[in-house]
């Protein structure tokens, strides 16, 4: 369903309205489309000092052919040297006020002490109103727990509030991420840079973001099809977010199973057919739905490379009106089952060395819902699955993420009340509803092999919604 109030505010009297009574005034995003470069824009680099990042993102802006500036004073112009890049110089004091770029990338990781916390400040301050609309900003950070010394640990973490707060200032569809990188991990951030860089992560704002060592990285990489030669299971794929997520892993080169009911075998099939893909019937909650899954992997595909639990329902009523078959049948669906179905496949070995599994969670999960109790329920389980087993799945050289959508524009938001409906569209820093493509984009990212670091990780698809943590 269409936005009406979001086309209205971006004419030229929509602006002037919107701006004189103070309403929300949410810009159109810019997505991705295919070929274009990962950033369209200048990108300004800056380091604190004794940071250990700025060579490794200086890297990524080398590879995707961005046009950097540094300030001349700054670390990360060394860096800029280093991998042979022609780095500009920002001169903020006499830089002319038009002068604007499309992603501000900070290194903070050298930030050792509450007192240093003034390099970000003294980095953002002259620079965060030069934030084009549709930017990025993203601060790169070591993992708190990695840091070894206490105030460094602190100060670390704070760059959490400071991000955050962030991402709600800059505006005009732009968004910050923190990107925290453990020691040894440095190699491992490419496709997350190059992620959050790019319009790919459109509605994906304020969050933290965690990069390890991986197992094992691919020598070599294709930006535009990762996933080329591998398989990808999506449960519930034949409508709505899950026919965007196949779409997308279709894009990226994946050969797509899509799973989904019987009584949607037509629509299952037209899209499956449509992306090259094969099709799987069956109802998820059933019995013998792990072992009919598992066999016919092994058997048409000698195993699976990325599994994508995204079958869901509703049923939803007040705790004290709803009946135990609405509890059950949600709570069988979107956590039980995907239990199940993990503990067949990796039981089989069906899931092969350096795979992915994400799973769909829900911003419900995070925050809570009045009259969605058991989807709440289930959705905060989504994330007990992460948060049990991606040590486990580390160990085999597999990833275990979660997405949390928030207000996503599909048929069932569509069917809200509009108040209400409104009300949600705008309750987030974009001001705005995602699309299924904007969760779509995000499990690509951490499906990617280059994502092999991203573990453990709940991503909210939100546009940073003002609801929950």
């Amino acid at each position: 369903m269409s936005d009406r109030y979001r086309q209205l505010a971006n004419t030229p009297i929509g602006r002037m309205v919107t701006k004189q009574v103070g309403l929300p005034a949410p810009v159109e995003l810019e997505r991705y489309q295919p070929g274009q470069p990962v950033i369209s824009g200048p990108v300004l680099l800056g380091a604190a000092p004794h940071s250990r990042l700025a060579a490794p993102a200086t890297a990524v802006l080398a590879a995707i052919g961005a046009e950097a500036h540094t300030a001349l004073d700054d670390e990360a112009r060394g860096a800029a040297a280093e991998a042979r890049l022609d780095a500009a110089v920002f001169n903020p004091q006499a830089a002319p006020e038009d002068e604007r770029f499309k992603a501000l990338v900070f290194d903070a990781s050298g930030i050792g002490s509450s007192e240093a916390l003034r390099e970000a400040w003294a980095f953002l301050h002259p620079t965060i109103r030069r934030v084009r609309r549709s930017g990025r900003v993203i601060v790169l950070a070591t993992t708190p727990e990695e840091c070894g010394e206490f105030p460094a640990a602190i100060a670390q973490r704070a760059l959490e509030g400071l991000v955050r707060s962030v991402a709600k200032e800059v505006g005009r569809g732009a968004t910050a991420q923190l990107i925290y990188v453990a020691p040894g991990a440095e190699d491992a951030i490419d496709s997350t840079l190059r992620f959050f860089l790019s319009p790919k992560s459109a509605y994906v704002s304020g969050q933290v973001v965690r990069v390890g060592s991986p197992k094992a990285l691919p020598e070599k990489i294709d930006w535009e099809r990762p996933l080329a030669g591998k398989v990808a299971l999506v449960t519930g794929a034949a409508r709505g977010i899950g026919e965007s997520i196949s779409e997308v892993l279709a894009r990226d080169g994946a050969h797509v199973v899509g799973v989904d009911l019987p009584a949607r075998s037509a629509e299952l099939e037209a899209l499956t057919s449509r992306l090259g893909g094969s099709s799987l019937e069956l109802d998820v909650t059933d019995h013998a739905a792990p072992e009919e899954l598992a066999a016919h992997l092994l058997a048409a595909h000698n195993g699976v490379d990325v599994v994508v639990h995204n079958a869901g329902v509703t049923r939803d009523k007040t705790l004290g009106r709803m009946s135990e078959e609405q509890w059950s049948a949600v709570i069988d669906t979107n956590l039980t089952a995907p239990q199940h179905i993990d503990r067949e496949l990796f039981a089989r070995k069906a899931v092969r060395e350096n795979g992915s599994v994400v799973c769909v969670s829900s911003i419900g999960g995070i925050a809570g819902n009045a009259g969605q109790t058991n989807y709440a329920t289930s959705k905060a389980g989504v994330i007990g699955i992460i948060e049990a087993f991606s040590s486990t799945l580390a160990k085999l050289g597999v990833t275990l993420n979660a997405v949390a959508p928030g207000f996503v524009e599909t048929g069932m938001t569509a069917a809200m009340p509009v108040a209400r409906r409104e009300a949600a569209r705008r309750m987030n820093s974009l001001a705005q509803g995602g699309l299924p493509i904007d969760v779509a984009e995000t499990i690509a990212w951490l499906a990617n092999p280059a994502s092999a670091g991203v573990t453990r990780n709940v991503v909210r698809v939100c546009g940073q919604s003002l609801i929950g943590a």
